[in-house]
């Protein structure tokens, strides 16, 4: 039985495929910009952003302004602060005096905005993305999309394409075998938490702030449960995330305009220097572990709690009902090993080329390390004839830096594309944001002469 195809007859500016934080912040910031056509789909059935760790307790990593559209227009209808209005919570948030607010009600303010945005599609499955040259040689691209609600094949046509589908749960190869009901990712940890109650002992593996989540949320089940918690990193220690107020401004457009004018190697490297920026642990968190630790080690009670940094899980075997698993200490260069009848792997996200791209591979320039190559403005390089571009979202960090996962970032980069969709400065885009200089030459601000006396 073939399936029914709908096509549509409009030819929109642009389409993005994936409506995560970013891809929904063009839309918010793209709705009152009439002269653009623009369509959004998402496969989910509603807006749900990292829904495994949506732990009680849990917070951004950045302050509430990093919205969908305030760091690009403070007036904007789709704004947190406008969100709270709506929901009669401004004074509640005014008493609550914390600039980083809780994982949920981030999700819930996205939905929110989603919900009001007619060129949000939820329920659609993009499978392919191909060039297409109309009768009258426009050269387009066509999008096919999976229709679950009317199961059919929906097709559509667009002039460019916005892809933001983020990345996706990395897992060490050895452990790839034996993923399933006891093995996870923690992308799906709160899909699987009450597996740990059937548990004698938990292994958390990785570091970083979801694995620091993961963590003080299983020792606290496991004051109930009675299982023992061995947490494992390669890292050098428990150490916490380069939170400080300079630091941050790595995380600016200045920042951002640097580190792409250097070469891909000089990038590479760098990369490599700055874990700290965005892959430690919050230094709130680190004190909440520590606090729990204590309160729990008070009057000589002894948790089944262990810690252990500088180590390497180099494998992974079942043994009867439980899993065996093999480590190595860096420093003391020693082999151990341990069971664990839950593994949860806190082992990051990773960047992945989509399924739907397959039919443009061959015309996507790619880096001598198969990666996008990204222009300055943010659109992949092709081997396409005629104007049309695809624009990536959060898949630059080898050549935009550190801040193209950053939410605080995301309004920026769509201030950037959406100039370019309707061929004129609709957002302006900032400059000179930070107090320091990155390179000579990189900051365009004239230096204070403070005259004598």
């Amino acid at each position: 039985m073939t399936n029914s195809i709908s096509r549509s007859t409009e030819i929109y500016d642009v389409i993005g495929v994936g409506i995560g934080p970013f891809n929904l912040g063009m839309a918010a910031l793209l709705e009152p910009v009439t002269d653009v056509k623009a369509l959004f789909l998402e496969q989910k059935a509603e807006f749900d952003w990292h829904p495994g760790m949506m732990i009680n307790g849990t917070t951004l990593q950045v302050p509430f302004l990093a919205d969908l559209v305030s760091m690009a227009d403070v007036s904007s209808s789709y704004s947190f602060l406008r969100y709270l209005q709506e929901h009669n919570r401004l004074y509640q948030f005014y008493f609550f005096e914390k600039f980083h607010i809780p994982r949920k009600e981030y999700n819930h303010y996205c939905r929110w905005v989603s919900n009001q945005l007619a060129s949000c599609r939820f329920g659609m499955e993009v499978q392919s993305v191909s060039p297409y040259v109309t009768s009258t040689g426009v050269r387009l691209f066509e999008v096919t999309a999976w229709n679950f609600e009317t199961g059919t094949e929906d097709v559509y046509l667009t002039k460019h394409l916005a892809i933001g589908i983020g990345s996706v749960p990395s897992v060490p190869k050895p452990f790839e075998d034996a993923l399933g009901k006891t093995v996870f990712h923690t992308a799906d940890y709160m899909h699987k938490k009450s597996i740990c109650r059937e548990a004698r002992s938990v292994a958390v593996i990785g570091s970083g702030q979801s694995a620091a989540e993961v963590f003080l949320d299983v020792a606290k089940q496991q004051e109930e449960d009675r299982f023992s918690v061995h947490w494992f990193t390669r890292s050098k220690g428990f150490f916490p995330m380069e939170y400080s107020k300079l630091g941050l401004e790595y995380f600016s457009p200045d920042y951002t305009n640097f580190f792409y004018e250097l070469p891909q190697e000089k990038k590479d490297a760098l990369l490599q220097e700055q874990d700290l920026l965005y892959k430690g642990i919050s230094a709130d968190t680190i004190a909440e572990i520590y606090d729990y630790l204590y309160e729990r080690s008070a009057c000589n009670e002894t948790p089944d709690i262990e810690l252990q940094a500088m180590t390497e899980m180099a494998g992974i075997e079942k043994v009867e009902d439980t899993w065996k698993l093999y480590g190595w200490q860096n420093v003391k260069e020693e082999k151990f090993e341990v069971e664990a009848d839950v593994v949860i792997l806190a082992t990051g996200y990773r960047e992945a080329i989509p399924r739907f791209l397959s039919a443009m591979k061959e015309f996507i320039a790619w880096d001598e390390k198969g990666r996008y190559q990204v222009t300055k403005d943010y659109c992949l390089k092709t081997h396409l004839e005629g104007s049309q571009e695809l624009f990536i979202q959060n898949g630059e960090m080898h050549t935009h830096g550190v801040g193209a996962p950053d939410l605080g970032l995301g309004a920026y980069r769509n201030s950037v594309i959406i100039n370019q969709l309707a061929g004129r400065e609709v957002y302006s885009v900032s400059t000179d944001t930070v107090f320091q200089t990155f390179g000579q030459g990189s900051s365009s601000k004239k230096r204070i002469t403070v005259p004598s006396y």
